[in-house]
């Protein structure tokens, strides 16, 4: 899942202690009203389930929606819409046994609505960057790509509430992604009633803990307690507000005189002050930074360019000197904190070395590729999205490159809806990205890149990379497929068209009242069903 905003931690409950920003006035009333104000740092991209691809959409749509299952505080897979499931011996068919639950009008919810929501996100008019996380079901991709029908995709409704599922090799993921944002239903009637259903909260039907009572554009959204939904006792929150300030400095401005009660990653600057205080935490994260290449440009498309570029970057300085939160540089894409079948840890198994700073080598390399010196190295620009970090970053780097290469790289600097609109139609030269795993698999990283993948925004592409994919997600042999990701993941760096530059740790400001948030690896940068204001 794009990244595009600093969030995601390891599983855990947040339960802090007081930090003296907050006045006992708004303690109060935060109490009565069961009220949390959150940073979700932009605005959404989409509300739409089948179109959404980013961190921010993921938290929404997290609190709005619900889908067979749900994680818990733990990080289990738990019943959610499902209250129960079978598996065949030859884990090809999935039966889902639908508990009885409504939709925030009242309506049921039914098996039916979720054969349509995936159908839907499947459907070639809709382009979804995500459908390729439906590919494991039979039938599903030859529909996506317009070599089969909708009808001969596995997805059979056996009953009002009982779904089932026939997939194409055993997947072990498969279970997990049946809590992703593409993976959830949607009101059939609805839907075809009004096909712009998703841009106002009048028209907007969901199913989770809370539904859409207000969206402010580029102010807030305004969520509230959806008393239809089926474990609507666990809900102790009567209201949400998710806020839609990119910049740093104003939300933490707002955190100290009370106005928020939730931000993540405070002004760099800030920090060094902050460590040590009761609502500072730095958590775990198992996401990665990197920049991209479109490889359709020149001189982009020669990797002797790009792992100059690599090469000539001083990664620990930006973890040390900017980021300043335990963050740990990245020489390889899959971040740690991902189990192989034997529990040993797939980043500690291939190593953080695939390549190492080296200014003799990068100038060589450039020197081969025809820009000696940098002399006659054309304009380039590097994108990124409106955040003083990625702004202090862009700089570092460019400064970096100048030095070491001798080439002169510019700064563009796009709101977050024109940064994702230019990222996703390739209109860049280098673009800083940011993954967030969707599920806890290092598949998730590896996927991206297959040739004219959703979120493969670098026109990237290695016909043996693909094959290694559709070895790993075709076979039940588990050392088979995590060898497969492996090797997958060495010609990708050794390509690079993308330059990993460190493996996130997530630092939050969190007001001491608020209790029972859950702060996830993946998907979500807060789980909202179980908080309450203490």
């Amino acid at each position: 899942m794009f990244r595009n905003k600093f969030a995601i931690a390891l599983i855990l409950i947040v339960s802090v202690a007081a930090f003296g920003c907050t006045s006992s006035k708004t303690t109060q009333v935060n109490q009565k009203e069961q009220l949390i104000r959150y940073n979700l740092g932009t605005e959404p991209e989409t509300l739409d389930p089948a179109k959404m691809t980013g961190l921010p959409e993921g938290t929404l749509e997290n609190a709005l929606f619900e889908g067979l299952v749900r994680y818990d505080s733990k990080n289990n897979i738990q019943p959610g819409m499902a209250e129960s499931w079978t598996i065949s011996k030859d884990q090809l068919v999935y039966t889902f046994k639908l508990r009885e639950a409504k939709w925030s009008n009242g309506d049921d919810v039914t098996a039916e609505d979720f054969k349509f929501a995936w159908l839907r996100a499947l459907s070639p008019e809709m382009a979804s960057d995500y459908a390729y996380q439906m590919y494991y079901i039979r039938g599903a991709e030859a529909y996506n790509t317009n070599q089969g029908k909708a009808e001969d995709v596995a997805i059979r409704v056996l009953d009002k509430h009982t779904l089932e599922v026939t997939l194409n090799s055993p997947t072990n993921q498969f279970l997990g992604l049946m809590a992703f944002q593409t993976f959830y239903p949607l009101n059939k009637k609805v839907v075809q009633a009004h096909p712009d259903w998703h841009t106002s909260p009048e028209f907007f039907v969901s199913n989770g803990p809370f539904l859409l009572e207000k969206w402010d554009r580029r102010q807030k959204i305004t969520l509230v307690k959806n008393d239809n939904y089926w474990d609507e006792k666990s809900v102790r929150l009567r209201k949400l507000e998710f806020y839609t300030i990119e910049d740093n400095n104003t939300a933490y401005a707002m955190y100290k005189t009370g106005k928020l009660d939730f931000i993540e990653q405070p002004p760099v600057q800030e920090i060094p002050k902050l460590k040590g205080t009761t609502d500072y935490k730095i958590f775990s994260d198992m996401s990665v930074y990197f920049y991209s290449f479109n490889v359709n440009k020149k001189p982009f498309d020669n990797p002797k360019v790009r792992k100059a570029l690599a090469l000539a970057i001083d990664r620990q300085l930006i973890v040390d000197k900017i980021m300043q939160a335990g963050q740990k540089s990245a020489y390889a894409l899959v971040p740690y904190g991902y189990l192989e079948p034997d529990g040993t840890d797939y980043r500690s198994v291939g190593g953080n070395s695939f390549f190492k700073e080296d200014i003799a080598e990068a100038q060589q390399l450039l020197a081969e590729a025809g820009f000696p010196g940098g002399t006659g190295f054309p304009k380039t620009d590097i994108l990124i999205n409106n955040n003083e970090i990625h702004q202090k970053i862009a700089q570092v780097i460019q400064q970096m490159w100048k030095k070491n290469l001798g080439i002169e790289i510019g700064i563009v600097s796009r709101e977050g809806q024109v940064y994702i609109k230019d990222l996703q139609t390739m209109n860049y030269d280098i673009a800083r990205s940011g993954w967030t795993p969707d599920y806890l698999d290092p598949m998730t990283f590896i996927d991206i890149f297959v040739t004219d993948g959703g979120n493969n925004v670098t026109g990237w592409s290695n016909s043996e990379y693909d094959q290694l994919v559709k070895n790993a997600n075709s076979t039940g042999d588990s050392a088979e497929r995590i060898k497969a990701m492996h090797l997958a993941e060495s010609i990708l760096m050794s390509e690079l068209p993308v330059i990993p530059l460190y493996f996130y740790t997530n630092d939050n400001l969190i007001k001491p009242n608020i209790k029972d948030v859950v702060v996830p690896p993946f998907g979500v940068s807060a789980e909202f069903k179980w908080a309450y204001i203490d």
